[in-house]
């Protein structure tokens, strides 16, 4: 993921500075949480210089299995439709009338299959994006300031009082701290994260709990890969 990414600034006031060894342990198991919660509803937006996107669904951490909706902001309906996502493919049905929230079930045909981008496309780098907010173990807390990680200040998102805070340098490809941003609630809850994408100007920006989580299902025919 860090390939694509560049450092975003702007948000919270304060910072940066050192995470705290509560600030630390918390940005170490926000992945983790969602880990644990199965997965989360979500809204991605995508930004565009044609006009953006949006995906409301879910993700499902264990399975990382993404399913929602997509709708096109400032552009025409040509990309609207259902979506779901592995971190190799991506599956579209298009519809010209697209609801607000996907079907629990995903319909039993109209699918059209191809591989996830790894780069080029802002969607697909969203989506793989999405499918990586979540890990079965927590990070290191004490290496995370070693690696970069900062503190830069305190908001509220949807009445959650939540620390912003910035990730560490990925492994192995170092001077990319800063590149994701995450608003964390008191008990390590991840409730929105930005990105910027090298292609676009604005950040991809993915929000959770926006609406009610609905366990996602498999596109029939497809076996997601664990």
């Amino acid at each position: 993921m860090a390939a694509f990414l560049v450092a975003d600034g702007g948000s919270g006031a304060g910072g940066p500075r050192p995470p705290t060894t509560d600030e630390a342990n918390r940005l170490a198991i926000t992945r983790f949480r969602n880990y644990q919660a199965q997965g989360r509803a979500v809204t991605i937006t995508v930004p565009g210089t044609a006009g953006g996107l949006t995906v409301t669904g879910s993700v499902d951490y264990r399975r990382k299995l993404g399913y929602g909706v997509v709708h096109g902001t400032g552009r025409d309906t040509s990309s609207d439709g259902l979506i779901q996502w592995t971190r190799t493919s991506v599956f579209v049905h298009p519809m010209a009338n697209a609801p607000a929230h996907a079907p629990a079930s995903p319909p039993r045909s109209g699918w059209y299959s191809r591989p996830l981008q790894s780069s080029g496309s802002a969607l697909d780098t969203s989506l793989a994006i999405a499918l990586k907010l979540g890990s079965d173990r927590p990070d290191n807390a004490e290496l995370l300031p070693q690696n970069g990680a900062a503190w830069w200040g305190r908001d509220q998102v949807d009445g959650h009082r939540v620390d912003v805070m910035t990730g560490p340098s990925s492994p192995g490809r170092s001077g990319t701290a800063g590149s994701v941003r995450y608003w964390i609630g008191s008990d390590g809850t991840m409730y929105r994260v930005r990105v910027r994408v090298s292609s676009e100007p604005q950040p991809v920006v993915i929000d959770f709990d926006t609406q009610k989580y609905v366990p996602v299902k498999p596109v029939p025919g497809t076996t997601p890969t664990r």
